[in-house]
């Protein structure tokens, strides 16, 4: 037995959590087996709230999903939102940093309706939860922003995302999530997806792909390739650190020995 078979981890993958491993072996254990706490940060808070408004206006009838509604939702789910989540609201340090960042939101928003017209969509699902167990016994599971289905019968995920459309050689991780929800999908329904979207509300810009069955099959090989390498890492209980540009973005420098440090002794099990 490996020294975390008794951790989710060895039994689930979700999307995230692949692509922490692809990106540092290392961070994927801090988060996923040692959970070490992160601090919080204004643009997941940012993407959090936008996906709640975009969410909650598909429950409005299709002659009130406007900018204008859309917009007056904003302030009662940040309120919401600082409910639930105290210390969100620790992250901003005045009234005026509180209005900036709202605006900013808003401007997500009214870029969303320049992109599409919500009044004329009518989604299957949204922010569903999807949990797969493929044939190799590995349980994927995720959530999807929105699934249309069209009167032919064609589906489409879509994946709201509050950042920048990255330029082409960035897109990687981007598109492998998607293809990890198409992959789900896939494998629940017996029919694959039609159309992947991806909607970069900060710059408007839309990135889709039509993926084929193949194509499928690729994915869900290379995410059975990142399960095998997690089993085998954590048979070692060798999680190296593999030092990139995004390590200024981290959290855990101070015990990464990339920088220098010392990571905690791994949980007993």
């Amino acid at each position: 037995m490996s020294q975390v078979d008794d951790l989710p981890v060895i039994h689930s993958l979700s999307p995230s959590r692949a692509s922490d491993f692809v990106q540092c072996p290392l961070l994927f254990r801090f988060r996923v087996i040692d959970r070490l706490p992160e601090r919080p940060s204004l643009a997941a808070l940012r993407g959090t709230l936008v996906h709640s408004v975009l969410d909650r206006l598909f429950s409005r009838p299709a002659e009130e999903r406007t900018q204008q509604v859309a917009l007056s939702m904003l302030e009662p789910a940040w309120e919401e939102l600082r409910a639930s989540e105290p210390r969100s609201a620790e992250l901003l340090a005045d009234d005026q940093e509180l209005a900036t960042w709202l605006a900013e939101s808003r401007k997500l928003l009214t870029r969303y309706f320049g992109m599409e017209r919500p009044e004329q969509l009518e989604p299957r699902e949204r922010e569903k939860r999807i949990e797969v167990t493929l044939e190799s016994g590995l349980r994927l599971r995720g959530y999807i922003d929105r699934m249309d289905v069209a009167p032919t019968g064609h589906i489409r995920i879509v994946d709201y995302k509050t950042g920048k459309s990255p330029q082409p050689r960035f897109e990687d991780k981007a598109k492998f999530q998607i293809f990890f929800y198409a992959v789900m999908l896939w494998r629940e329904l017996g029919e694959v997806p039609t159309r992947l979207q991806l909607m970069y509300l900060g710059d408007g810009k839309v990135r889709w792909y039509e993926p084929t069955e193949e194509e499928l099959r690729n994915a869900e090989s290379e995410i059975l390739d990142i399960w095998t390498d997690i089993e085998r890492t954590a048979r070692s209980g060798a999680w190296e650190p593999k030092p990139s540009k995004l390590c200024g973005w981290c959290d855990h420098q101070e015990i990464c020995p990339a920088f220098g440090g010392t990571p905690p002794s791994l949980p007993e099990t």
